[in-house]
C-alpha cells in the first residue's frame, strides 16, 4: 500500500518545505528538522510530503506509507522558487503546505502556514548584511519585503517563534494577531557540563591547546579559564564588533583575559577578524592573541568550551528568540546578554543585561561576571531551570494543533 491508495476520506495530505532540513540549515535547519521529525511521529492519521534540496535529501529518514519524500532542486530565495515550489505543490495535490520561512512562492496553489523568525531584513536593512553589489542588494531586499508581506497576509495562519515577534509582525503588516499563533522553540542536547557522558571522555586541556584557547599545559591552571565565550555566526546584527571594542578596553584591565569566537569562517567572520587585526587583538601568525577565532567545534568539544568559561557573552541587537544563549544555559554557562528584542522575555531572570549600545554598561556587566563567582553559579542554576521551558517535542505538537486549524 502506497500514500496513494490510501482512504482520502480521513486524512489531508501536509506538504512541508524542507529543503534546509539539518545541519545544512544552521539555526533554522534545527527547527525544520525538529519540526518535522516530531510532527511526523505526532500525527498518525494524515500524510505527509516533505520537500526536500539534493543536498540534504538522505539526511531524513521518514520511512512508512504516511510519509513522502521529493527532491525539489531549486536554491532557497532564489527566483526558481517561484516557479518550481508551486509546480511541485500542485503536482503532489498538497492540501496544506508549511514555509518554515518567510520565502513563500507568490503563486502557491495551496492553503498555508509560515513561520517567522525575526524581522531581520525589514528592521535591519544594510549592505553589510551581504555580499552582493548595493544595488543588487537593496534590489534583493525589496524582493524579499514584497514576499514576506504577501506570505503574512495570504498565510491561514502565521506562526512566530516569540511573543516578542508576534507583536512585531502585527506593528509592522497590520494583521490581526489573533492569526498570529506563538510556538516557542526548543533546547535539544542538554547536558550538566562534566556530567555530560561526551565531556567525560574528553581531556579538557588537550581540547583548549588544540583551539589555541591555552598555549601549553603549564598554562593549564585556573587562570586559564579566563576567557569569555561566543557562539554563533558573524552577521552585522549580533554586534561582534561592539563586543570587540569593548573586550579591547578590557583587556587593559585584565591582560590574561580571552575572547573565544566560534563560527564558521564565511565573509562576515573574514571582515571581523580584520576589525580584531585592526584592533591589535589578533593576528593569524599568532597563537597567544588576545581573540582566538576557532572556526567549526564538534558539538562534543564545544561543550568543553561552554565548561571553562567564565561566561558566554550574546550582544545581539536583534533575535526573534535567541537560542544561542539558550543553548549556553543548557551546557551549564552563565550568560551576560543584550537586553534587546526577545532576548528578555526568552532568557527570563536566568542572564545579566546590558544596553548593546552602551559600552560603558557591556564593560561593568563583564567585570562582575569575571569577578563575582557567587553570580556565575547562582546564573547558572537559574540557566539551567530556564530551558527546561523549552521543548521541541511541544513545539510539533503546537504546530501540528496549528496545521489542523489551519484545515478547517
Amino acid at each position: 500500500m502506497n500514500m496513494q491508495t490510501m482512504n482520502k476520506k480521513d486524512c489531508s495530505r501536509i506538504g512541508i518545505d524542507a529543503r534546509f532540513y539539518g545541519p545544512l540549515g544552521k539555526g533554522l535547519g534545527r527547527y525544520i528538522q525538529e519540526v518535522v521529525d516530531n510532527v511526523t511521529r505526532i500525527d498518525q492519521k494524515n500524510e505527509y510530503v516533505v520537500f526536500l534540496s539534493k543536498e540534504n535529501f538522505d539526511e531524513f529518514s521518514g520511512d512508512g506509507v504516511r510519509i513522502r519524500k521529493v527532491l525539489a532542486p531549486v536554491r532557497w530565495y532564489s527566483l526558481s522558487e517561484q516557479f518550481v515550489m508551486p509546480f511541485l505543490i500542485l503536482k503532489e495535490r498538497i492540501d496544506l503546505m508549511h514555509f518554515p520561512h518567510f520565502n513563500v512562492p507568490i503563486l502557491c496553489p495551496a492553503r498555508f502556514v509560515v513561520t517567522v523568525h525575526d524581522l531581520i531584513l525589514t528592521k535591519f536593512p544594510t549592505v553589510r548584511a551581504s555580499t552582493l553589489s548595493p544595488f543588487k542588494y537593496w534590489l534583493k531586499n525589496l524582493a524579499y519585503k514584497v514576499v514576506i508581506s504577501l506570505a503574512v497576509r495570504r498565510a491561514r495562519t502565521v506562526i512566530a517563534v516569540s511573543q516578542f515577534t508576534k507583536n512585531d509582525l502585527a506593528e509592522k503588516f497590520g494583521i490581526d494577531p489573533a492569526k498570529i499563533e506563538v510556538t516557542l522553540e526548543g533546547v535539544a542536547n542538554l547536558s550538566r557540563g562534566r556530567d555530560s557522558l561526551f565531556v567525560k571522555k574528553l581531556d579538557d586541556n588537550k581540547t583548549l591547546l588544540s583551539y589555541n584557547i591555552i598555549l601549553d599545559d603549564d598554562d593549564a591552571d585556573s587562570s586559564s579559564d579566563d576567557f569569555l565565550l561566543y557562539v554563533g555566526n558573524a552577521y552585522p546584527h549580533k554586534n561582534l564588533e561592539f563586543l570587540l571594542s569593548v573586550f579591547s578596553a578590557l583587556r587593559q584591565k585584565y591582560p590574561r583575559l580571552r575572547l573565544v569566537l566560534v563560527g564558521r569562517e564565511d565573509y562576515f567572520y573574514k571582515r571581523l577578524k580584520d576589525e580584531a587585526e585592526r584592533l591589535g587583538l589578533w593576528h593569524e601568525s599568532v597563537p597567544e592573541s588576545p581573540v582566538v577565532f576557532t572556526g567549526y567545534v564538534p558539538d562534543a568539544e564545544l561543550e568543553v568550551l561552554y565548561h571553562r568559561a567564565k561566561s558566554y557573552v550574546f550582544p545581539s541587537l536583534y533575535e526573534g528568540f535567541g537560542l544561542p544563549a539558550l543553548e549556553a544555559m543548557g551546557k551549564g554557562c552563565p550568560v551576560v546578554s543584550s537586553d534587546r528584542s526577545s532576548l528578555p522575555e526568552i532568557l527570563g531572570d536566568a542572564a545579566l543585561y546590558f544596553n548593546p549600545e552602551d559600552k560603558e554598561d557591556f564593560f561593568s556587566k563583564l567585570e562582575r561576571i569575571l569577578n563575582d563567582a557567587e553570580l556565575r553559579e547562582v546564573l547558572t542554576k537559574k540557566g539551567h531551570q530556564q530551558v527546561k521551558a523549552y521543548n521541541w517535542w511541544e513545539c510539533a505538537r503546537q504546530t501540528f494543533e496549528i496545521y489542523k486549524k489551519s484545515l478547517k
